[in-house]
């Protein structure tokens, strides 16, 4: 049960690489751009994360579902894996909704 969270985490991954490869949203249509954007967006939330650690405002919860592992005082090992997944998925998204923008509004030129 300690790694329920975590896999559910990569689970969920899985799902947006199979979403971005199926409809060439992100690292299927840009490699090297996708990676600067994902690991900007990480490392922004890690350190915003680690600065609302250091000022009292963040902490770990408790739950049977962690691996318990940490990388830093009151930073699990999953905090890495769910801000990858948000970064990867808001970006998904800003893909496909630009494509159906773009979509529709060529649409309704004709």
């Amino acid at each position: 049960m300690n790694f329920l969270y975590l896999a559910a985490l990569l689970v969920s991954l899985t799902g947006m690489v199979m979403l971005d490869r199926r409809f060439t949203l992100f690292f299927w249509h840009d490699a090297r751009r996708a990676t600067v954007v994902l690991t900007t967006g990480v490392v922004f939330f890690l350190i915003w994360d680690l600065t609302g650690i250091d000022a009292g405002v963040f902490f770990r919860g408790e739950g049977q579902w962690m691996t318990g592992i940490q990388l830093a005082p009151e930073l699990p090992l999953e905090e890495v894996f769910f801000l990858t997944l948000l970064c990867y998925m808001t970006m998904n998204v800003f893909v496909a909704v630009g494509r159906a923008v773009t979509k529709a509004s060529s649409e309704e030129v004709k």
